[in-house]
């Protein structure tokens, strides 16, 4: 089977009606939510969101993390983004276009780094988890919300995306890339329509630390 690539603007052209789904804003709350029960949030944390979309996920941190670094590799989705955060006065939250895979890295250290549904568009697993274990502090947090190991129906099985992930395997990664303390937990679902009926596709949150 030919294994088709999702276009490079195919978020780009999503960006302005991204916040409008329902089914996205409840699932970044829920994973904030996980987010809060498995770390001690402070304002002296300094936070990276990677792959942050519209930011979503960063906008309940706001008030509760010192400061936040927002980067994906859209623009479009930046510019929503960087739009909302004008809007709403928030003057602790930057935006910067990032690709974590090929960019060199940056010099600034984070306490704690969050990802929400990007890990499956990144061909390298391995390589990303040591990228955020060099880019956390010691005593930092990783945490990471995907989808359980699937058919590929998810995207569609010519989708050239990792269907999911093995719990088992993932923790393996990241033990190899130096994190202990590796969890996990459900903390969503996503129902999509099938020919067959309803399928619910569960996301998790994995989180590990970093001595």
């Amino acid at each position: 089977m030919t294994k088709v690539v999702l276009d490079p603007n195919h978020f780009d052209s999503k960006a302005r009606q991204w916040d409008a789904n329902p089914v996205f804003r409840d699932r970044a709350e829920r994973i904030a939510a996980g987010i809060r029960a498995e770390v001690a949030l402070t304002r002296d944390m300094a936070a990276l969101d990677y792959g942050c979309g519209s930011g979503l996920l960063s906008f309940p941190f706001k008030d509760e993390v010192g400061r936040i670094t927002c980067k994906d590799t859209s623009a479009g989705m930046l510019d929503v983004l960087r739009e909302k955060i004008a809007e709403q006065g928030v003057t602790n939250m930057t935006v910067r276009q990032t690709d974590l895979t090929a960019d060199p890295l940056p010099d600034e250290r984070y306490d704690l780094i969050y990802s929400s549904m990007t890990l499956h568009h990144i061909p390298d697993t391995a390589h990303i988890l040591a990228v955020f274990h060099q880019l956390l502090n010691p005593g930092g947090h990783l945490c990471i919300a995907d989808l359980d190991r699937e058919d590929g129906s998810f995207h569609g099985i010519e989708v050239d995306v990792h269907h999911g992930f093995d719990r088992d395997a993932l923790a393996g990664l990241a033990r190899a890339a130096g994190f202990r303390d590796v969890r996990f937990r459900t903390v969503f679902e996503i129902v999509k329509e099938r020919d067959d009926g309803q399928r619910a596709y569960p996301v998790f949150l994995m989180t590990a630390g970093r001595d």
